[in-house]
């Protein structure tokens, strides 16, 4: 295992350490021609295996950081019943008057939100904001269900009775 050399502390901010041996403040060629020089050992540095042996591995890699305090664990969100009543309150506000399709719609928006919703107060799902946007479509949907059928009746009534004088 090999070590980083030391930072520069003459101010220049660089390293003096070239591995190839060829640049300022490196170390000069050896006398006995090819090969490497050895290093000197630095201080608070283990020392560098002799040329020729084979340096000992650790048994065990360098130990784990564990999470900083308070950092949150990045978890998939696993909540399909809320996804799926947020997408139905959705379908549902845009086909809210093509008669019973839209009733259906919010109707369902509304129970899988609402299971949705029960099973994150549990910590069953993680994605709780989805199920409640289900649920408020899904009412926001039926809402404009009656109000749209109530005024569909009023002007098909107001149609029927004209048509009778």
């Amino acid at each position: 295992m090999t070590y980083p050399p030391p930072p520069d502390q003459s101010g220049q901010g660089g390293f003096q350490y070239d591995p190839y041996g060829n640049q300022p403040g490196s170390q000069p060629p050896s006398p006995q021609g090819g090969g490497y020089s050895p290093q000197p050992q630095q201080p608070g540095y283990p020392p560098q295996p002799q040329p020729g042996y084979q340096a000992q591995q650790p048994a065990y890699g360098p130990p784990q950081m564990p999470p900083a305090y308070g950092a949150p664990m990045m978890q998939q969100p696993k909540n399909g019943l809320g996804v799926a009543g947020m997408v139905t309150g959705i379908i549902g506000i845009v086909l809210f008057w093509c008669g019973i399709v839209g009733i259906v719609l919010a109707i369902l928006a509304v129970v899988f939100g609402g299971v949705g919703i029960a099973r994150a107060n549990r910590g069953e799902a993680t994605n709780k904001g989805m199920a409640t946007a289900g649920v408020v479509l899904g009412v926001i949907t039926l809402a404009l269900d009656i109000v749209y059928w109530i005024w569909w009746g009023s002007v098909w009534g107001a149609a029927m009775t004209s048509s009778m004088y």
